[in-house]
């Protein structure tokens, strides 16, 4: 296989994200300011004039752009993870439903969780943001994925060795944390497990 063979793009949830969507995201938001600029400037030489219907287009075609550029910035203010607390945090995750490389959002705060690990109704998520309030960002979580349907039990923490213990536990424990719970698969992502779903219900409200 040609090492020259572009990338494929890394989705969230999994380590790589942030590094893989900047990348993504200039791209996109490169194209959409390029196409509307090169009709202007084009139009603008050609009529040696400013003032016509082909620069009211082009402002009107730059808007995508421009909400494209937000999008961007917000994604450059994220930091990536660090192969390091990957790797070991992975070593770890064992059998287990993980997600990582995610910034949640909600209306009072946000916060970076490093990774979080799913199982029955057991969810454990690792964060190594200074200022994140664990408390509030675990409880607003476990409201939406309640709201979803999954009688979950979200938790934070900030101690990596703790965290690296209770994901050893939780392999050790996951068939009688699964053990009773029962589970229909949604007709929208039949493929998808529930430790799968809750997971995709997490990442919907992370950037």
């Amino acid at each position: 296989m040609s090492s020259t063979k572009r990338k494929k793009r890394i989705s969230k949830g999994n380590f790589g994200y942030f590094a893989s969507e900047k990348k993504h995201r200039l791209a996109v938001t490169a194209i959409l300011f390029a196409v509307p600029l090169s009709v202007f400037f084009a139009a603008w030489i050609i009529l040696k004039t400013r003032m016509t219907i082909w620069t009211v287009g082009c402002v009107v075609g730059c808007l995508p752009a421009c909400r494209s550029m937000v999008n961007l910035i917000m994604i450059l203010m994220r930091h990536p993870m660090d192969r390091n607390l990957y790797e070991e945090i992975h070593s770890h995750a064992g059998s287990l439903v993980m997600a990582y490389e995610m910034y949640m959002t909600f209306y009072e705060k946000s916060a970076y969780i490093d990774a979080f690990a799913i199982c029955g109704n057991e969810v454990v998520g690792y964060s190594s943001d200074p200022d994140i309030d664990t408390d509030f960002m675990a409880k607003e979580a476990q409201k939406i994925v309640r709201k979803n349907g999954y009688k979950v039990n979200i938790k934070i923490v900030r101690d990596l060795r703790p965290y690296l213990e209770r994901l050893d536990s939780m392999n050790e424990h996951r068939e009688s944390l699964e053990e009773g719970i029962r589970f229909t698969p949604d007709e929208k992502y039949p493929d998808l497990s529930r430790n799968e779903l809750i997971r995709h219900t997490l990442l919907a409200i992370c950037l």
